[in-house]
């Protein structure tokens, strides 16, 4: 058996990969679609979407298979992904690569694989949609086609996700969108040993204006809203709406004492907006701060939880001094 080697653009590949949030995700028939489709048509067993991860190959769709996931040094994708074409192994016994393989001694008894590798955007290789049999066969040209036009049906599907990033209501990027940027944006900061704040904001009272005004003006506060914070801050800061009436802003290269100028310039956006609206409702807001520490917040999601707590705590706060 011979293990699959790393694409040379490995780093960038795994990135892609991540980006798109996929891995570990539930069943979807967007994909699983093309995977009952693809058995079909070329009257094998099984037939997957299947993506590489960093040490594993892991089944966004599968179709005959009971596992989710296998190793990637033992997978036929990890091989695939290595090349431009579809890869055809006709006899996996016959093959130097595969034929001692666990996959092929053993379940799922691999003896024939075709496999699409699906490309990325920047065009790196995440993964394949691959057909399995167990017995050998032949797959000729017109067979190759075929896989390869349903392989780009689901690369659509992939590139749909990546394009998933954007809130339509403000404009702003989503959470998706979010998760995306700051993780690039915070391994930068962490490998240049620059500082960086997140910023999580939650409107108050924003129920009573949908419950008061309806859908329309609350949908109208919230684009209000995004337009302060996109005036407010830099054109290098990422900020983004997080669902609901909760916001956020990443900085980087600023520490929690830069901050007072752009919050400052904020609440001046909010107040002359308050002032000048002819809207019976003010915006109002709460909002959470934290410093980005490498070692206490491994991911971007650490970073938001502790946002969010120290927001709600103000939040909190806020309500106690107005009931005194």
């Amino acid at each position: 058996m011979i293990r699959p080697a790393d694409p040379p653009d490995e780093p960038r590949r795994l990135a892609a990969l991540r980006e798109l949030e996929i891995l570990d995700t539930p069943p979807e028939e967007r994909f699983d679609r093309f995977t009952r489709l693809a058995r079909r048509m070329f009257g094998v067993p099984i037939a997957l979407v299947s993506l590489v991860d960093a040490r594993r190959q892991w089944f966004k769709s599968r179709q005959g298979l009971t596992a989710t996931e296998t190793p990637r040094d033992i997978s036929f994708c990890g091989h695939a992904i290595l090349g431009e074409d579809v890869l055809v192994v006709a006899d996996a016994r016959r093959d130097e690569r595969f034929a001692d393989n666990p996959l092929v001694s053993g379940d799922p008894n691999i003896r024939f694989y075709a496999g699409y590798p699906l490309e990325a955007h920047d065009g790196s290789k995440l993964g394949t949609l691959c057909l399995i049999d167990r017995q050998p066969r032949d797959f000729a040209e017109e067979d190759r086609v075929l896989l390869q036009d349903l392989g780009q049906m689901v690369e659509a599907e992939l590139a749909a996700l990546r394009l998933a990033t954007v809130d339509e209501l403000t404009g702003l990027s989503n959470r998706r969108g979010f998760r995306a940027v700051s993780h690039k944006a915070l391994a930068l900061c962490k490998r240049m040993k620059r500082p960086a704040t997140l910023l999580f904001f939650d409107l108050d009272g924003f129920k009573p204006i949908n419950d008061r005004f309806g859908h329309a003006e609350g949908d109208r506060a919230l684009r209000e809203v995004a337009g302060l914070l996109l005036d407010s801050f830099r054109d290098s800061d990422v900020v983004a709406r997080l669902g609901g009436d909760e916001f956020c802003v990443l900085l980087t290269g600023t520490g929690e004492k830069d901050l007072d100028r752009p919050l400052h310039g904020l609440e001046a956006h909010i107040a002359a907006r308050n002032a000048a609206s002819d809207r019976k409702y003010p915006l109002a807001y709460s909002v959470g701060v934290v410093r980005y520490d490498p070692v206490r917040h491994a991911s971007v999601d650490d970073l938001l939880e502790e946002a969010d707590r120290l927001m709600y705590e103000q939040k909190r706060e806020r309500r106690a001094a107005g009931a005194r």
